[in-house]
C-alpha cells in the first residue's frame, strides 16, 4: 500500500469518502478501503490541489480530467476487482483511477494504456514516487495491450463510440469490462465476457467522459 507524502488533506479525504457512502456511492469495503487510502490531492495539478476532494472532475492537461472522484467509486464497486486479479485500463491520465483499482490488488497489476506521452511520463513518475506498482504504456487504446493478456477484468476513462472488440477479447471468459460509451450521450456499460466470447451488457446511467483518442504506439 502507498503511503501518503502529504496528510495535511486526511480529514478532507475521510469527509469525503463518508459523503459517497451516504450517497450510495460505494457498496463494497474494498472499494471504501481504497478510496479512503488513496491520496487524490497527489495526483491533481498544484494549482487546483484545494479542490481535491470536491466531487467534481479536475482539468490535468492535454485536455483531459481526472474523474470525479464518486465516478472513480462506482466504476470501481462495477469491476469489483480481486487481490489476484490483473486490470487493464484505458486511459492513464493522472493515475488517480488506477491507483484506486491497484489498492485491493496483491498478486494482481494493473495494466495502463495512455494515449499522451507527457501524461503517460508523468503518471509513471508519480506512481513510484508514491509506490504504485502500475505498468504504463504509451499507445492506442482501441487495440488494449495485448502483451499481458488475458485480464481478468477492463475499464475505460475515455468515451469510445462502442466498447472496441479488441479490448472485450484481452479479457478472460467470465471477466468484466466497465466502460463509458457513446458520443454526446453517453452511458456506463459492464460487459460480462461469456464463454463463447459473446458479452451480457448492463447499463448503469448516463455520464460524461472525455472521448477516446487514438494515437501510435510509443512503448
Amino acid at each position: 500500500m502507498a503511503s501518503d507524502p502529504n496528510t495535511g488533506f486526511d480529514d478532507a479525504r475521510a469527509a469525503l469518502v463518508d459523503r459517497l457512502i451516504e450517497r450510495g456511492y460505494i457498496d463494497r469495503p474494498a472499494t471504501e478501503r481504497a478510496m479512503r487510502a488513496v491520496p487524490r490531492h497527489a495526483f491533481v495539478p498544484d494549482p487546483r490541489r484545494e479542490a481535491a476532494y470536491r466531487d467534481r472532475p479536475l482539468p490535468i492537461g492535454a485536455g483531459q480530467t481526472i474523474s470525479a472522484p464518486h465516478m472513480v467509486a462506482v466504476m470501481t464497486d462495477l469491476l469489483a476487482p480481486a487481490p489476484d486479479d490483473d486490470i487493464l485500463e484505458i486511459g492513464t491520465g493522472c493515475g488517480y483511477h488506477a491507483a484506486v483499482t491497484s489498492e485491493p490488488l496483491d498478486e494482481g497489476t494493473v495494466f495502463s494504456v495512455e494515449a499522451e506521452p507527457e501524461l503517460a511520463r508523468a503518471a509513471r513518475a508519480r506512481f513510484a514516487r508514491l509506490g504504485y506498482d502500475v505498468r504504463v504504456c504509451v499507445g492506442d487504446g482501441h487495440e488494449g495491450w495485448a502483451a499481458h493478456a488475458p485480464y481478468d477484468g477492463a475499464y475505460l476513462t475515455c468515451a469510445p463510440e462502442t466498447v472496441p472488440e479488441a479490448i472485450t477479447e484481452q479479457v478472460r471468459p467470465g471477466g468484466t469490462v466497465v466502460a463509458p460509451v457513446g458520443r454526446g450521450q453517453q452511458e456506463l456499460l459492464r460487459l460480462t465476457r461469456r464463454a463463447d466470447g459473446s458479452v451480457e451488457r448492463e447499463r448503469h446511467g448516463s455520464v460524461r467522459f472525455v472521448p477516446m483518442r487514438a494515437t501510435g504506439v510509443d512503448d
